[in-house]
């Protein structure tokens, strides 16, 4: 499994990258609010992670630790991206985009799962 070297991954970081701008101004944050754009990052990728074991629950445990080694590559990724804003506050908007950004990368995880699900039903 490399969903990190996949069209669609490349893909999902161009349209991260083509929305950047909504990370470079600081408008107001959430009300009451402590976490940081890396915190929501990584909360929302560990919530897609979750899911996707949980859609699947015959995945083996190499296949779970294959998911995790590349989600953390991803984690490092984004890590790398967001660098400069990483310790801002979240705003609404961009709490909104993260969430759909991972979603997307969980959808990627998906379609990796089925596929070597259909291979194990050929063998």
């Amino acid at each position: 499994m490399m969903v990190i070297n996949s069209d669609g991954y490349i893909h999902i970081i161009e349209y991260l990258t083509e929305h950047l701008s909504l990370f470079e101004k600081q408008p107001n944050a959430l009300p009451d609010t402590k976490t940081t754009v890396i915190m929501e990052i990584e909360t929302q990728l560990t919530e897609q992670v979750i899911s996707v074991f949980l859609q699947n629950e015959l995945l083996i445990s190499d296949q779970r630790n294959a998911i995790i080694s590349e989600i953390d590559l991803i984690a490092s990724d984004l890590t790398e991206i967001f660098s400069s804003v990483a310790d801002n506050l979240i705003t609404s908007e961009q709490q909104a985009f993260i969430q759909e950004f991972a979603i997307l990368i969980k959808n990627l995880f998906d379609a990796e799962v089925y596929t070597l699900v259909e291979q194990s039903r050929v063998h």
